[in-house]
């Protein structure tokens, strides 16, 4: 039996909708947006609702979302899925002119990607001050003797990013009570 076909390992429906930018200003705000997007994606496949996009010279070159339950593999962040996909898109794995957003600060392993793959900058939504590997727990961007650091920048559509995330996870915790 796959995990998705027991009751106890469905996702609570999300009680979040999809959000449809203007595509006439693509700022910060825009592209955390369809990160966002991506991180309902998540949810709706009953994984941690984190949510990533890669943007270069204005174009998404790179998208992704959580899928560590269903791939069963423990790399399978958004940030590695859209970084990989980056990568593939423009043929190289310098993203020099890249930039990262994601929904949540990356972990240690994520943020490590993001300094390998010579990301420009990383724009996150919510600081984790327990396994974030950009300044929350840890400062993977602020070790001496790198060769590379990003610019990075926090608290884009935090709040609603936030919510998503405590939503998630209160209303697996009311679902696995009431199942007990």
């Amino acid at each position: 039996m796959r995990s998705m076909d027991h009751p106890s390992k469905t996702a609570p429906k999300c009680p979040f909708q999809k959000r449809y930018p203007s595509q006439l200003i693509r700022d910060d705000a825009f592209y955390m947006t369809l990160a966002y997007n991506e991180a309902i994606d998540a949810w709706t496949a009953n994984e941690v609702p984190i949510g990533a996009i890669v943007e270069c010279d204005g174009e998404i070159v790179g998208k992704g979302h959580n899928q560590v339950e269903f791939s069963k593999d423990p790399t399978a962040h958004a940030e590695m899925i859209a970084v990989t996909q980056a990568a593939r898109a423009i043929s190289d794995w310098r993203l020099n002119n890249a930039t990262l957003y994601v929904t949540k600060e990356p972990c240690p392993m994520c943020s490590g990607a993001v300094i390998m793959s010579r990301l420009k900058r990383v724009v996150f939504a919510v600081p984790d001050p327990k396994m974030g590997g950009l300044g929350g727990a840890f400062n993977v961007n602020g070790y001496p003797g790198m060769n590379h650091t990003c610019e990075i920048e926090s608290g884009v559509f935090q709040e609603e990013c936030r919510e998503l995330l405590q939503s998630f996870f209160r209303l697996k915790r009311e679902r696995n009570n009431r199942t007990i």
